[in-house]
């Protein structure tokens, strides 16, 4: 059994996979980790991967290394397989490639486009050899909400949720629709433009925000939420 856990800004997500796959998945607050022993002793965990965005107190990371045997705390000098043809591959988010490390897995010797739509929208390349080849970084949903309404005088912070038309009929459904309509269009922008190049590559879609978008992107794409765990759980197989 291994545990995947994935550390954001507010929370933890926790993944429990066995040999046929995700068997427990959950978030827990990111200020304590002391569920992490109770999942080893209770579903016989025997190896952890850890990715963070945040730095984890030196007590913290002590009940997680003390936990289990095989701790891994995922970092830019982690054995992963994929080749890296990035520029500044110390700054590469975790996230972007375990996505593109899970997107691999799931479509072997395929060229891949893979779209993480979270707190930020990534978009990144990987060819039929294993190469990851970069991509780019925009906002996400509730950051382009938040900014209308932030650097603005008069235009009010809006939830994603509700109606999306294809024209605004009042400033909500304006904002909504400009922040949503505009997103996938941007991102079958990308799509349209790497099919000009590779015309069969595989387009994946994750994230916190892959729900809202997935209906209003016109391309066909394999939407897996669990992508980012999948790929983690694949370098903890690859490094053991």
């Amino acid at each position: 059994m291994n545990l995947i856990i994935d550390i954001g800004n507010n929370s933890a997500k926790y993944y429990i996979f066995s040999d046929t796959g995700i068997i427990l998945h959950g978030r827990r607050p990111n200020s304590s980790y002391s569920f992490v022993q109770e999942f080893v002793t209770s579903y016989g965990i025997e190896s952890i991967i850890i990715s963070s965005v945040i730095d984890i107190p030196a007590n913290e990371r002590d009940i997680i290394d003390r936990s289990c045997p095989k701790v891994v705390w995922f970092n830019s000098n982690t054995p992963i397989p994929l080749n890296i043809d990035y520029k500044t591959p110390h700054t590469l988010g975790s996230d972007r490639l375990a996505a593109a490390i899970g997107a691999m897995y799931e479509a072997p010797a395929k060229n891949l486009l893979i779209i993480d739509a979270g707190t930020a929208i990534t978009v990144d390349f990987v060819d039929a050899e294993r190469n990851f080849k970069g991509g780019n970084i925009s906002p996400g949903i509730k950051m382009r909400l938040r900014a209308l309404h932030e650097f603005t005088g008069r235009l009010p912070l809006i939830e994603k949720e509700g109606p999306v038309p294809s024209l605004g009929y009042d400033t909500e459904t304006a904002i909504r629709s400009g922040v949503i309509n505009g997103i996938c269009q941007e991102i079958d922008g990308y799509i349209n433009k790497i099919k000009e190049i590779f015309p069969d590559v595989l387009i994946f879609l994750t994230g916190g925000d892959e729900k809202t978008l997935i209906n209003n992107i016109k391309s066909r794409i394999f939407a897996d939420r669990f992508l980012v765990a999948k790929g983690l759980n694949h370098i903890l197989e690859y490094i053991r």
